[in-house]
């Protein structure tokens, strides 16, 4: 007999219809599996038939052939074990076949028939709940996430033996979604712990506003790794596509547990990975292609500290993600694009000593110690970075006072001038998917199309929106043959200052708007645009 069971594979962060077809023939007892499959899915016919053996059923002394069609697209992992058992139950006789018609089956099967939890069940949610009304059945462990994906109809029994029971008595059905909620802040660091460095909390609230990339330098203890773990608490929450799009990435990473807060959560991730990190764990890669830090920070923010210590070769593998938002990382069996759209934050000491520039402290390396330093961040990457920001030490007076003087702003207050600096951004660019901007309500915009930022908003827009002045145009154009600055700088500038302009909530971007833009570009020795570590910005 012939009997199939729709399941799905996934590819990237997207699923793919696959359909585990099962034939039972007479003939010596032998198992057959084609259609592509890793050595994670030719493994299945042990867990199968020891999970159908436990959980009462026959296991047919019979020639079984098992096709995942297509055929010619490659599958991997565990996920295939619950449709191959539900299509060989149904070759049998011992399952109707019709009860499998309007499902789709994803799950791994323990020896003793319960079902276990599988990598990437949010995508084929998503799949599923965008081409058909099918019921989709996942592991306990994996159905939070499946119900996280709106109109979403999944289920989840705890064992084979209680599927099959429900298939028979037509009493199998979705399970009652949980609604998200917005992402608290009262855990994340906020910016009233910082004492001083106005310069710096300005850089901050800039970044995120605009999406803006930042690169913090400054001597040891002059608080960068505090400024950057305070961006999160002043970032908008995700939208509801931007969340999905999010947790589609930690769950084919497998970082998704069955009570993750993150599920229910609007917050924006933070990822601070080690500078011991590989190229492929910062970009993504393995034997079967699976995202790196730089797709689990999308729509959210990368920081490295101590960014001179990561190794040169994997700080330029940034350059592809920082420009397009996406990477694509290939491998012989298969080439997967992650999407990678975040803010990058870096902190660094200005020279291997540390005290390069400081105010109370003299620098003791040499002049080839200061330049391999600065060989450590190239000047096209460090061109992709739109605010360069030189932190000082803050005096040990101003952290005795901190708390008896004035209260510092908190971040709740920058948050709000953050969100409504990003309005006005998804008022402006609501439409740009479709053709050129217009100013209409944000209400208005396109049903699935991408909320842009200055930062990632495409170039041929970046003029048209900043609406320059007269003024604010002649002394861009002066700063930028006196800084020697690239195309790309003058766009960056132009972004920032359009940016300024936003939380100045100002339709046009005037000159004191492009001054402020300029100090946050790097100045070297010789008068011209820096792309080195060690470079401070300069004075417009």
């Amino acid at each position: 007999m012939l009997a199939a069971a729709p399941s799905a594979a996934v590819l990237g962060i997207d699923a793919l219809d696959v359909l585990v077809e099962v034939h039972v023939a007479n003939g010596l007892p032998q198992w057959t599996l084609v259609g592509l499959a890793a050595t994670a899915v030719k493994e299945s016919r042990d867990r199968v038939h020891a999970a159908l053996a436990n959980s009462g059923f026959t296991v047919p002394p019979r020639r079984v052939t098992v096709n995942l069609q297509p055929g010619d697209l490659p599958k991997t992992g565990t996920a295939f074990d619950l449709p191959i058992a539900l299509a060989l139950l149904a070759a049998s006789g011992q399952l109707p076949a019709e009860c499998l018609l309007q499902t789709c089956a994803v799950g791994e099967l323990g020896l003793d028939g319960q079902l276990r939890a599988v990598r990437g069940v949010l995508a084929v949610a998503r799949h599923v709940a965008a081409t058909g009304n099918a019921l989709l059945i996942v592991p306990p462990d994996n159905l939070a996430e499946a119900l996280r994906v709106p109109n979403a109809r999944a289920m989840a029994p705890r064992t084979l033996a209680e599927l099959v029971a429900a298939l028979r008595s037509g009493s199998a059905a979705p399970s009652r979604p949980q609604a998200p909620r917005g992402g608290s802040t009262d855990d994340v660091p906020d910016l009233a712990d910082v004492v001083g460095q106005e310069f710096a909390v300005r850089a901050l609230e800039i970044a995120a506003a605009g999406a803006h990339n930042l690169l913090l330098v400054g001597p040891p203890g002059a608080g960068k790794t505090m400024l950057a773990r305070r961006l999160p608490g002043i970032l908008p929450p995700l939208d509801e596509q931007e969340a999905l799009e999010v947790l589609a990435i930690h769950s084919v990473a497998g970082l998704l547990g069955p009570a993750d807060q993150q599920l229910l959560s609007r917050a924006r991730p933070f990822r601070a990975p080690h500078h011991s990190i590989s190229t492929a764990g910062l970009i993504g890669g393995g034997g079967w292609p699976r995202p790196g830090e730089v797709s689990l920070s999308h729509h959210g923010v990368l920081f490295l500290d101590e960014l001179s210590l990561f190794p040169r070769h994997t700080l330029e593998a940034l350059r592809q993600p920082l420009e397009d938002g996406s990477v694509m990382v290939s491998r012989a069996a298969r080439s997967l694009r992650f999407p990678s759209r975040f803010t990058f934050v870096a902190a660094s000491n200005p020279c291997p000593c540390g005290y390069a520039g400081c105010d109370d402290r003299p620098c003791r390396c040499s002049v080839a110690d200061l330049e391999r330093h600065r060989q450590r961040l190239s000047g096209p990457l460090a061109d992709r970075i739109d605010l360069h920001v030189h932190v000082q030490r803050v005096p040990p007076r101003a952290l005795a006072q901190h708390g008896s003087s004035a209260p510092t702003e908190r971040s709740a207050a920058v948050r709000d001038r953050v969100l409504r600096a990003r309005a006005r951004q998804r008022e402006r660019y609501a439409h740009t998917a479709h053709g050129a901007p217009s100013a209409v309500p944000a209400s208005a915009s396109v049903a699935g199309a991408p909320v842009l930022t200055n930062a990632a908003v495409p170039v041929r827009l970046v003029g048209p929106a900043a609406r320059l002045d007269p003024a604010a145009r002649a002394l861009l154009v002066r700063a930028a043959d006196k800084l020697q600055l690239s195309a790309r700088s003058y766009h960056r500038v132009l972004r920032v200052a359009r940016t300024i302009a936003d939380l100045d909530d100002m339709e046009a971007v005037m000159s004191a708007h492009i001054g402020e833009a300029l100090r946050f570009r790097p100045v070297d020795d010789a008068g011209g645009e820096g792309g080195a570590v060690l470079a401070t910005p300069g004075d417009p």
